[in-house]
């Protein structure tokens, strides 16, 4: 890992929400550095720590909470949308709390040979777990249609065609110098411009390669199922695709969808609510914004689970 110091973001917002108390069960879905886990462990927590990345859990099984008796630290080489089941296999049904800090790591940024970023040059890969098609894979053999489609959907690029036509002439692509050299020629790159045009086209692909959106999803889905009552949620996103996801499924969860057109008769098959206390979306204060630049674009959701079934369980 870097020895770049990792910054969690509403860190304080987020343990606030949380509000371990001793021997409380709560879920890290998202381990990374361990900021959040570090928290959660000294307020007396146990936690349970999830990552697909394999150099998080080989760096988090240094910690001395691992080899506790019974461990105070677990850590899962796994997916979040997974939890559900690994913790099943733990004989663990229900959990008090879950954290989810949302999309790539500081880690996995500042690592050139990660090839997430484009800040310096390195092999284009932006694999989080390691494993599976890497951004050059698909960038050298997808068609220039479904390019542009990633391009558009993830990265809310305008000129996605006219960016994916570039990728194509100028296959094959092998580091990230070379997609960002692409992706400024074919947008106009103007030095100190407040934002990169490659900008986009990099978090595009690798919410692609990573399948982000629907592993959201499927977690959100996993974290209703696995939070008791009274447990608490807390998500921290990073842009509109990831928030707008969290924002549309605590709005159903807690079944205030709205009540529709006053000419439609009112729906008898209404689903009781599976969260309450849905908070206001929490943004960093300038103060932790001039502190790490990366907290600018956070936004914190948060909620309580009610006793009522989980809704795939119940349908």
């Amino acid at each position: 890992m870097t020895d770049t110091p990792h910054v969690p973001v509403l860190i304080d917002e987020v343990i606030a929400v949380l509000a371990p108390q001793p021997g409380c069960l709560i879920v890290d879905a998202t381990f990374g550095a361990g900021g959040y886990t570090r928290r959660l462990l000294d307020a007396g927590a146990i936690v349970h720590a999830f990552d697909r990345d394999p150099d998080a859990i080989a760096a988090g099984r240094t910690w001395p909470e691992t080899e506790a008796s019974p461990p105070r630290l677990v850590l899962h080489p796994r997916r979040f949308s997974e939890m559900v089941e690994a913790l099943a296999e733990a004989g663990i049904a229900r959990v008090d709390g879950i954290a989810m800090d949302i999309g790539v790591s500081s880690m996995q940024l500042d690592q050139a040979g990660r090839g997430f970023a484009f800040s310096s040059d390195g092999p284009l890969d932006m694999r989080m777990s390691q494993e599976g098609e890497s951004a050059a894979d698909f960038l050298n053999t997808a068609p220039e249609a479904a390019i542009a489609d990633v391009l558009y959907l993830y990265g809310e690029e305008r000129q996605s065609r006219r960016v994916a036509r570039a990728i194509v002439a100028a296959r094959p692509l092998a580091t990230t110098g070379d997609l960002a050299r692409v992706v400024r020629k074919a947008l106009g790159h103007h030095p100190g411009a407040p934002k990169d045009p490659a900008t986009r086209s990099f978090q595009a692909i690798r919410i692609h390669v990573n399948a982000e959106l629907e592993e959201l999803e499927a977690g959100l889905s996993a974290a209703e199922r696995l939070l008791g009552e009274g447990g608490r949620l807390a998500v921290v996103s990073f842009h509109s695709l990831e928030d707008r996801i969290v924002k549309h499924f605590l709005r159903d969860a807690s079944g205030a969808r709205g009540s529709g057109s006053r000419h439609l008769p009112v729906a008898n098959d209404a689903v009781p609510a599976t969260f309450a206390a849905v908070a206001k979306a929490v943004r960093p204060s300038e103060a932790e914004c001039q502190r790490n630049p990366r907290a600018r674009s956070a936004t914190l959701r948060a909620a309580t689970r009610t006793s009522a079934p989980a809704r795939k369980e119940a349908a």
